[in-house]
């Protein structure tokens, strides 16, 4: 018997076996994230062994899964909940497993046909759906509420009500959007990567677009290792490290990535009532908690805390880096206004997409025989969301600036240019007449 195996065999065989690796790696990557998260926020004390259901439901939650919250508190009570959150240190995590997953088979390779790089990306979009449908089945679970003191838990005595709330999963909208999910991880993963070819007219897009991508990848990770270092040098010297590290591992990015916006002077509105414990700097849950209706930007952060205006500064210097990599990532002699127009709308589209994922809402009340809280904390809401318009002009105006920037400082130091026009990103070389 041959030891060698036809090339076709070896390309089929272990592309399911990969595949499951990939899904896999992923899926144990934000489960391990998640769990560390929880376990430090203190999940581990929910009842009925809640625990394993919880950390499913984030990582659901995290890929853009839908989660429905129930309550049954009896025909003489009523109970009313929803939530809205991205657990973005899990789906950041899991994104980044993947995309090197996805892309590691296809590396160094002279050639990669259509059907091969579909066929790929199509049996881990296959194992990703069933994993999806597994997650969105398993993760349900049921509470009971303590009524607590005071006038609540004397009428939850009185007419015997036992109030429950819980979880399940939409099973639909989890998987189309996980799909979707998947399918931008994959998008995103072959526009910055330079070592993998690609079929047909791609290659000259991929070229076009690879500069401007690689430069707001590089922000966002930029943003998240700063917010890291904040929150270690806040963990060892505050106190509270349990509550810090959880705010790391679940929603990182949840305040790293609104703070690029808040930098570039966007506003997002938001409201805090109720007994909600946010696990968010102080000088922001001060914001929130007024009155009204909140604006959450420089202005007012800053008359609480005056240090808030690094903000600005940090936005700044890492905008101009930006601009300067994607000025040196890009095809020589491309024109300075056309770097700061590629430049202006990535950023557009990547605060776009910080305001769709950065939102939260929350919400949740319970009511007996139509008497609701009585100051037993039995009702909150909390809400933050962005005032999109206005940070979008904002992004077009500071792309257009850093990438003019970056691309003056690129040309002053002799770096304009990784490939000629037409060819794939880091597999030529300037020409002689390359500026």
């Amino acid at each position: 018997m041959s030891s060698r195996t036809p090339p076709d065999r070896a390309a089929g065989r272990p592309g399911w076996v990969q595949a499951l690796g990939t899904v896999l790696a992923g899926l144990v990557a934000m489960g391990v994230v998640s769990a560390l998260g929880l376990w430090a926020a203190g999940a581990t004390d929910l009842p009925g062994n809640a625990f394993p259901r919880v950390v499913t439901a984030t990582v659901v939650t995290a890929v853009g899964g839908a989660l429905e919250l129930s309550g049954d508190a009896g025909g003489l009570a009523g109970t009313d909940a929803g939530l809205t959150v991205l657990p973005l240190s899990v789906t950041l995590a899991g994104a980044l497993v993947i995309a090197r997953g996805f892309l590691r088979p296809l590396r160094h390779r002279p050639v990669t046909g259509a059907p091969e790089l579909l066929g790929w990306a199509g049996r881990i979009a296959v194992l990703w759906l069933l994993a999806l449908l597994g997650l969105a089945f398993t993760a349900r679970q049921t509470f009971e509420i303590p009524l607590g003191e005071g006038v609540l838990n004397d009428l939850g005595d009185l007419f015997g009500i036992s109030p429950k709330a819980g979880f399940t999963t939409d099973v639909p909208l989890t998987v189309l959007f996980g799909v979707l999910w998947l399918a931008g991880v994959m998008v995103v993963a072959l526009s910055v990567t330079r070592r993998v070819p690609l079929p047909g007219r791609l290659p000259g897009l991929r070229a076009a677009v690879r500069p401007a991508a690689c430069a707001m990848v590089a922000l966002l990770l930029a943003y998240v290792v700063v917010g890291l270092v904040v929150g270690l040098f806040v963990a060892g010297t505050r106190g509270h490290p349990a509550d810090t590290f959880a705010v790391l591992l679940l929603g990182l990015p949840n305040l790293a990535w609104p703070a690029l916006t808040i930098g570039l002077g966007a506003t997002w509105n938001g409201r805090v009532e109720g007994p909600f414990g946010l696990p968010v700097p102080q000088v922001l849950d001060e914001v929130l908690r007024t009155p009204d209706v909140s604006s959450v930007n420089l202005g007012t952060l800053t008359e609480r805390d005056g240090r808030m205006w690094w903000l600005l500064v940090v936005a700044a210097v890492l905008l101009l880096a930006a601009g300067f990599v994607a000025a040196v990532r890009s095809p020589a002699r491309t024109p300075v206004w056309r770097l700061a127009v590629h430049m202006a709308v990535a950023l557009a589209l990547t605060v776009l997409t910080i305001g769709l994922v950065g939102r939260i809402s929350a919400h949740y009340g319970l009511s007996v025989l139509g008497i609701g809280d009585l100051g037993g904390g039995l009702s909150g809401r909390l809400y933050l969301r962005p005032r999109l318009w206005g940070a979008l002009g904002l992004a077009l105006l500071w792309g257009l600036v850093a990438g003019f920037l970056g691309a003056l400082l690129a040309r002053g130091a002799g770096r304009r240019g990784g490939a000629p026009p037409g060819r794939l990103g880091g597999t030529g070389r300037r020409g002689a007449g390359g500026t």
